[in-house]
């Protein structure tokens, strides 16, 4: 569900933004960046100082995306990588640490969401495996190929974008298992890793406005009713939230899963209204 220039809903109120360049002199290497969530993960990570190296299996939309943050102002260069390949994901990562000197953050943001067949009983393979390759074991690969240089900075930082579907039912079989299965490899690896000084955490976005809801406003609409705070995500919600996690700010947190979803999971909204509505 990616967008690199979401159309805002009419009840997100902006607030001013200034950056305070906590990622000067780091090097970011971002999956799944060409929009979407990770454009905007690399907008903000950039705004921060960072060198953003701007991953995707579409090269030629990475490259635009690197582009417009450059005409920003920004460090961005752009490298094609399949997660669904070491070999892809391995030299993407050497890219990055030959380019930027050093690989200071990684944000695992890549993944597949195959819809659903009307009954579970005829779930081809072929789609579960898909799911679970590029959005599970993807992230692992990323991990894998980026921890050395994690621990070599000094300061490395991983954080993945999951989501509710993890956490709650919301469809997708296979999607929301392998969402549900980063929340565990988070776990495991920031037990590994913190004695190496590198903090592994989570963000789980409830509804996001990106490309996968081009068209259907209306739908969003309706969605927006369920939350709490009265409206969808955008990207720049979810950049905010990784760019806390990988920063210093957030030096003693690892391992956790940080719910960025409007109180979707907090409040049952739904349930609510029909109580309300019951003489």
């Amino acid at each position: 569900m990616n967008a690199t220039h979401p159309k805002r809903h009419e009840t997100h109120q902006t607030h001013p933004y200034s950056p305070t360049k906590r990622f000067e002199g780091y090097g970011a290497f971002i999956t799944g960046a060409a929009r979407g969530i990770g454009a905007a993960t690399a907008r903000r990570l950039g705004e921060e100082g960072a060198r953003v190296l701007v991953t995707d299996v579409d090269l030629d939309a990475a490259e635009k995306t690197a582009a417009e943050l450059r005409e920003r102002g920004l460090a961005a260069e752009a490298y094609g990588c399949d997660v669904g390949d070491r070999t892809s994901v391995e030299a993407a990562v050497a890219y990055a640490v030959d380019a930027f000197g050093s690989l200071d953050v990684l944000v695992n943001s890549a993944a597949c969401c195959t819809p659903d067949v009307p009954l579970f009983e005829d779930e081809p393979d072929e789609a579960w495996a898909r799911d679970l390759d590029l959005t599970l074991t993807g992230a692992y690969r990323c991990c894998r190929a980026a921890l050395p240089h994690l621990v070599a900075s000094g300061r490395g930082a991983i954080v993945t974008i999951g989501s509710v579907n993890g956490i709650q039912d919301f469809g997708n079989h296979a999607y929301s298992a392998a969402k549900a299965g980063l929340m565990s490899l988070t776990r495991t690896l920031a037990g590994h890793a913190a004695p190496r000084g590198v903090r592994v955490n989570l963000v789980a976005p409830g509804t996001v406005r990106t490309s996968a809801w081009e068209g259907r406003d209306d739908d969003l609409d309706s969605v927006a009713r369920v939350y709490p705070l009265g409206r969808v995500g955008e990207p720049e919600d979810i950049a905010a939230a990784v760019a806390f996690l990988a920063s210093r700010d957030a030096a003693w947190i690892t391992g956790t899963t940080l719910c960025v979803d409007g109180g979707l999971l907090a409040v049952n909204t739904a349930f609510q209204q029909a109580i309300r509505a019951v003489p």
